[in-house]
């Protein structure tokens, strides 16, 4: 099975100079915890996730529709899927680099969708050829859930 057959394509994103209070407006709205940040040519340039907007105001002494999302979004190294990878390839990279979402590209890096645990929870089956096998969506979740061990001085 293929991303395209899975993935949210009516997917809602930011620029990088969106304020907070609006991403997370976009987020109650579409029901979802993370939203794509993209450049005027919809190509996509990092994420801002529920989390990223909650930490940021309660560390901040502003308000969120004074903060823009460029001082707060996940930057660094992006990971994505292509609409033609098998859903597999995206669940390994979601494994991999321990992230819950996928932005979905198109060979110009422009957002042509997401993919998430969510999208891919509903087709897991244990069964032979399962379009998203069961021991490697719990591996990948597993991976992803590890918690991350933080040094504090």
């Amino acid at each position: 099975m293929k991303v395209r057959d899975l993935q949210t394509s009516d997917v809602q994103a930011v620029s990088p100079d969106t304020n907070l209070a609006a991403a997370a407006q976009i987020m109650w709205e579409c029901d979802c915890g993370a939203v794509p940040v993209v450049d005027d040519n919809r190509a996509v340039v990092g994420m801002i996730t529920d989390r990223d907007i909650a930490i940021a105001t309660t560390t901040r002494s502003a308000a969120p529709a004074d903060i823009a999302v460029r001082h707060v979004m996940a930057t660094g190294e992006l990971y994505s899927c292509r609409p033609d990878d098998d859903v597999r390839t995206a669940l390994s990279t979601m494994g991999e680099y321990r992230v819950r979402r996928l932005p979905v590209t198109d060979r110009q890096n422009r957002l042509v969708g997401i993919i998430s645990l969510n999208d891919l929870v509903r087709r897991v089956d244990y069964r032979a050829g399962a379009d998203v096998p069961g021991d490697e969506f719990i591996e990948a979740l597993q991976s992803i859930s590890t918690p991350t061990v933080v040094a504090h001085a």
